[in-house]
């Protein structure tokens, strides 16, 4: 059977799926670049340590299917993990918060070939309101509201500090954001129709460094 695009019925996919899909996007980029034209799971597996059958499963959720003992058309692959991840499809975000992360995050052209554009950056500093960066134009937080008239958003990306999370965030979702990419290890509170992704880089931290004693204590 030829790899191709089939019909399916829309599923709730799993988020440990989500997290493990971007994964093999980019093992089977790797994979075009070495000249391969068809990867299988166990391919796949053998490179990111990730049984085969987990990877199977997770691209059942995928609109593909593959050859039997061929695998899947690493192009076909692409394009649909691509499409099927949103990441060919552009969507505009305000930051809000321009310290030395969140100008790490605008300095990151990266991020428009994985979909997500900041088109603005919002801080009370006057030494930053009124300049850009890469590009960015950066207002003063009291003109969010005004500039939401202006821009298709309804992404927040939050990188302010902990004490006033919450009040940037309420002040975000009453000005229409629909989801929020919070980077502060504040646990913030949002309505039920408001999608929320925590990236806390302490968090992260904390569960290394507790790994790497528990490893060097063994």
């Amino acid at each position: 059977m030829n790899c191709q695009m089939q019909p399916k019925e829309i599923v709730k996919v799993p988020e440990p799926t989500l997290r493990r899909l971007p994964w093999y996007l980019s093992n089977v980029k790797l994979l075009k670049k070495k000249g391969e034209r068809y990867v299988s799971s166990t391919q796949i597996s053998k490179e990111i340590n990730i049984d085969a059958s987990q990877i199977a499963k997770d691209l059942s959720y995928v609109n593909i299917s593959g050859r039997t003992r061929v695998g899947y058309e690493v192009d076909t692959l692409i394009t649909v993990l691509e499409n099927f991840l949103g990441f060919t499809n552009i969507h505009k975000a305000f930051l809000f918060g321009v310290g030395s992360l969140g100008g790490a995050l605008l300095r990151d052209s990266g991020l428009t070939q994985f979909g997500l554009e900041i088109v603005a950056g919002f801080d009370i500093n006057p030494a930053l309101v009124g300049t850009t960066i890469n590009g960015i134009p950066i207002y003063h937080t009291d003109e969010f509201e005004k500039k939401m008239q202006e821009y298709d958003v309804n992404i927040g990306v939050l990188t302010v500090p902990i004490e006033i999370a919450q009040r940037i965030t309420d002040v975000m979702i009453s000005g229409g954001i629909k989801a929020v990419w919070n980077f502060t290890p504040f646990r913030i509170r949002v309505p039920e129709n408001i999608v929320v992704q925590n990236t806390s880089l302490y968090a992260h931290l904390a569960v290394m460094f507790n790994r790497l004693n528990f490893n060097n204590i063994k």
